[in-house]
């Protein structure tokens, strides 16, 4: 009986040893497992740290790059986000314009410098984009090549122009139509010069600029490549009894100033634009743009180089 009852407490004094033993693993295996968790915690929160770091130097130096420009823009009071015309590559052309017409409307400094009349005529000039579409733009900046012939040239009605005068199918419609309703109306309206095409245009400007000089004929004529008429959009009228230059003294003048746009033509330049068209006042000199745009320029007055770069330009 002793025998086994030592055995008894031998095997229990085991059994506590074993399970000592294994808590003691346990306890060991656990620290273990926690001082390691907290290591790796440490080590990514110390990678973390460095991420972040790294990112908020990128983003100082962002902000930094991005100061310059807001500063630029705080100068115009923000405008951009008033216009969507506002073309952020001109913020410094924008500003030294700014800089030269301080008493200028900001939103007229905007238009000035995308029209680039910041620059002087015949200067940046670029080659006109748009080519065959009623709203293609040229002028002082903007160009057609020597090649360049409109799509769909046809001749004008004798019964409405002199012989010869072309324009494209639907501005030659158009006027058409428009010089048929003023017949009816008993005014005769003819047009005399139309479509020219580049060696035209050399010749006519070259005898201006032999007659009056290069500074004169700038201002009433086109250099070649420059002049609207080689769109096949534009038409010089007369009423056939007066000289075109006194078409402005004429009931059909009167006419056309009330109902061109509704024919979808404008009067190209105006006697307040000429700053913008870069031409004297021209009573006889009318422009096809479609109905839409004729619609628009004459109900808020403006140019056409105004609704090119609030409306065209933007499309490229």
């Amino acid at each position: 009986m002793a025998v086994k009852k030592k055995l008894k407490i031998k095997k229990k004094n085991f059994t506590i040893f074993v399970l000592l033993i294994c808590i003691i693993v346990y306890l060991i295996v656990t620290s273990f497992n926690f001082v390691t968790d907290k290591l790796t915690k440490n080590h990514q929160s110390s990678n973390n740290e460095v991420v972040k770091a790294e990112k908020e130097k990128n983003t100082e130096e962002k902000k930094k790059t991005l100061t310059d420009e807001e500063k630029k823009l705080k100068e115009l009071n923000n405008i951009d986000k008033k216009i969507d015309y506002f073309n952020k590559k001109y913020i410094d052309r924008y500003l030294k314009y700014k800089e030269n017409n301080p008493d200028m409307d900001l939103e007229k400094i905007i238009i000035y410098v995308n029209m680039g009349l910041d620059n002087n005529y015949y200067t940046n000039t670029i080659k006109t984009p748009y080519l065959n579409k009623e709203y293609i733009l040229v002028n002082k900046y903007n160009y057609l090549t020597d090649d360049y012939i409109p799509d769909n040239l046809e001749s004008i009605s004798t019964k409405y122009a002199l012989n010869g005068m072309k324009l494209v199918k639907v501005a030659k419609e158009a006027f058409e139509n428009m010089a048929k309703d003023a017949l009816n109306n008993k005014m005769s309206i003819i047009a005399m010069s139309s479509y020219r095409s580049y060696s035209y245009q050399v010749n006519l400007y070259n005898k201006y600029v032999k007659a009056d000089g290069k500074e004169a004929a700038d201002t009433y004529s086109g250099r070649p490549g420059h002049s609207e008429h080689q769109t096949g959009l534009a038409v010089d009228v007369y009423n056939g009894k007066e000289n075109y230059t006194n078409f402005e003294k004429t009931k059909e003048f009167n006419w056309m100033q009330d109902n061109a746009y509704k024919y979808g033509f404008i009067l190209r330049f105006p006697k307040n634009k000429t700053n913008e068209t870069g031409y004297m006042y021209e009573s006889w000199h009318y422009r096809y743009v479609g109905v839409e745009i004729a619609k628009y320029i004459y109900e808020k007055k403006i140019s056409f180089e105004e609704y090119y770069v609030r409306f065209i330009e933007n499309k490229k």
